[in-house]
This record gives structure tokens, C-alpha cells and sequence, in this order.
């Protein structure tokens, strides 16, 4: 534990132009905010259990998702998939199945690969330390981070769009970069430092919020300079509009697929309805909103039979939950109620 502290403390003093609290105020923000967590945490299913293959799975799947949609999905993984090995022997199809409706499929591709080197490399336990992990494809800074922290109780902080939010409004400073990664280390508490973490993700996502932040709720509001004042500079990434159209062709309990592309930039090797390319001819059967990274499509769906010559395959509607389906395919699918 000491080694631990003079290791934090020269990150502290080697930076101390960020930090904005003083000894005693850090010790009371640390106390304060795992008195709120320890109260106030959300129920979610990864936080029942510090086994590091369920935190490394939730981290994965919680990157660029809803926490709401994550949950149905990472229990059903887990079902499918309930340690390293078995995820290592799956085809890569069937992770991409149990992966459909999260979207970024890059993620469930390297899930796949690290858990193949953890089981070549580590006998199939995922490395203990922040170093280690780094080092398995998929993991990155924040990712290492959080699983060492939570799993192993190494003392590294995290930082997320979460934490950035917190520390910033905390100290009225537009931090970036590094300096966030220093003072996320200057906060920590290096005796639960998977609890303090969790507990700054949870304060910038349940209180801390982007747009009107709930300050009368917050535990740390004393030590909070701008007290949700703060504007976030933020670039909202402009939608593209587009216009789409699907034949859904569906006979004898059997619906026509085809597959996209393996070299194609999104969602390369998944299999989808086949695309109209007119809208002409006419009334489609219901048309519904999709989006895609910074795409906005109005989709319709035309119960047409698909042309001679289309390129794919007929999959019985009783195998379709085994099958890597795009996100959009498995929302018209379920909309007509055959998933």
C-alpha cells in the first residue's frame, strides 16, 4: 500500500498544476463519492461478480452502447459463452450471432482473437495486470484500466467520456489528453480503486450529465468548481439522410439472405435482406428508422420475391438466432415477428 501511495504522490507532485484539491478535499471526495456509490450504484449484472472475464466482456460490450442495451445481450452471451475457452473454440459466426443488435462488430472480432491468446498464451486465465492486458487485441488504455481495476484491484484510474465530464466540471478546467489521465490518477483511491472508478463512471452518467446535470444530487457538489456551469465543447457529428429499400421474401418458413461482403467496411460477412434498388411499383409493408454510426435511414420493407439471379441463401426462421444477422435485418425480422 505505501508503494502504491509514493507512486501516486509523484504523479501528483510532477504535475501539480492540475491538481485543483487540496490533500484533505481529495480524501473527502474519495469518501463522499463511495458513500454515494456504495447507496446508490445501479443493480446491473456484470457488477455481481469480479470474475475478470465477465468485467472484460461487459467493458467490451458497454463501449459505444447503452448500458440499457447492453444487459439482455451480455446475459445471453454469457449463456452462450460462459468462459474464455468456450469463446476461444466458437466460430467466429456464432459470436457474431450472439453479438447482433450491438453493433460495431470490430468489438466482438476482437473479443474473439483475445480470447483465443488468453487461451494459447495464458492457459485461459485473462491477465492480472493493466500491462498484460494492453497486449491482447481489442484492449486499449481505458479498457486495461478498468479491468484491472475492478477485477484485480490494481490502483489505475479510468477515464471515459464519464470521468472527463466530472473532472472538468470538478476542477473548471478544460483538461485533454493527458492531463486527464493524471488527474483521474491524483483522485483515486488506491484502496478500492475498482469501486472509485465504477463510482466516477456512475457519477457522470447518472448525476454529472451532459445536459442539465442533476447538482442537488451530487455528493461531491462542495468541492465542485463550476457546479454543472461548465459547457461542454462538444462537435455533434451531422447526420446523413438516406433512403432504403429491403425485399423481405419469406416462404415456407424459410426468409432469403444474402451476405454482405468480406472486405466490406461495416459489418463485413453478415448476412441481410437483399436490397431493392427501386422504390417504384407499389406499397411497401412498413417502413421504420435506422441508425447507423453518422447515417440516419429511412427504411422500406417490400414483401417482394426476390429476383432470379440474386446472389444468397434461404434460412429456416427457427435457426435465424444462430445466424450473424445485421442489426437492421433483426429489427425488420423481429418487427414482423419471425425473431
Amino acid at each position: 500500500m505505501r508503494l502504491v501511495q509514493r507512486r501516486l504522490a509523484r504523479v501528483k507532485t510532477s504535475h501539480s498544476m492540475l491538481i485543483f484539491l487540496s490533500i484533505s478535499q481529495q480524501r473527502r471526495f474519495r469518501k463522499k463519492l463511495l458513500a454515494w456509490y456504495d447507496s446508490h450504484r445501479r443493480d446491473l449484472p456484470w457488477r455481481a461478480s469480479r470474475d475478470p472475464y465477465r468485467v472484460w466482456l461487459s467493458e467490451i460490450m458497454l463501449q459505444q452502447t447503452r448500458v440499457a442495451a447492453v444487459i439482455s445481450h451480455y446475459r445471453e452471451f454469457l449463456r452462450r459463452f460462459p468462459t474464455a475457452q468456450k469463446l476461444a473454440a466458437a466460430r467466429e459466426a456464432s459470436v457474431l450471432a450472439a453479438w447482433s443488435g450491438l453493433g460495431y462488430y470490430r468489438r466482438a472480432r476482437m473479443l474473439h482473437a483475445a480470447a483465443k491468446v488468453i487461451v494459447r498464451e495464458h492457459g485461459g486465465n485473462v491477465p492480472a495486470s493493466e500491462k498484460a492486458l494492453r497486449e491482447l487485441p481489442g484492449i486499449g488504455r481505458y479498457t486495461a484500466a478498468a479491468i484491472a481495476s475492478i477485477a484485480f484491484d490494481e490502483p489505475v484510474a479510468v477515464v471515459d467520456g464519464n470521468v472527463e465530464r466530472v473532472l472538468q466540471r470538478v476542477s473548471g478546467k478544460r483538461l485533454a489528453g493527458e492531463e486527464l489521465w493524471v488527474a483521474a490518477n491524483s483522485f483515486l483511491d488506491a484502496r478500492r480503486p475498482g469501486d472509485f472508478n465504477q463510482a466516477m463512471m456512475e457519477l457522470g452518467a447518472v448525476v454529472c450529465t451532459p445536459r442539465a446535470p442533476g447538482c442537488l444530487a451530487c455528493p461531491v457538489i462542495e468541492m465542485c468548481a463550476t457546479r454543472g456551469e461548465l459547457a461542454l465543447q462538444t462537435k455533434v457529428a451531422k447526420q446523413t439522410k438516406r433512403e432504403i429499400h429491403y425485399a423481405l421474401d419469406i416462404r415456407e418458413g424459410e426468409v432469403f439472405l444474402v451476405q454482405r461482403a468480406r472486405d466490406a467496411s461495416l459489418m463485413p460477412s453478415m448476412w441481410e435482406l437483399p436490397e431493392r434498388r427501386s422504390a417504384s411499383g407499389g406499397i411497401p409493408r412498413f417502413t421504420l428508422r435506422h441508425s447507423i454510426t453518422v447515417t440516419d435511414y429511412t427504411v422500406r420493407v417490400w414483401p417482394k420475391a426476390v429476383p432470379p439471379g440474386v446472389d444468397g441463401k434461404w434460412f429456416p426462421l427457427d435457426r435465424l438466432d444462430r445466424i450473424a444477422l445485421t442489426g437492421l435485418t433483426r429489427k425488420i425480422l423481429r418487427k414482423v415477428e419471425v425473431l
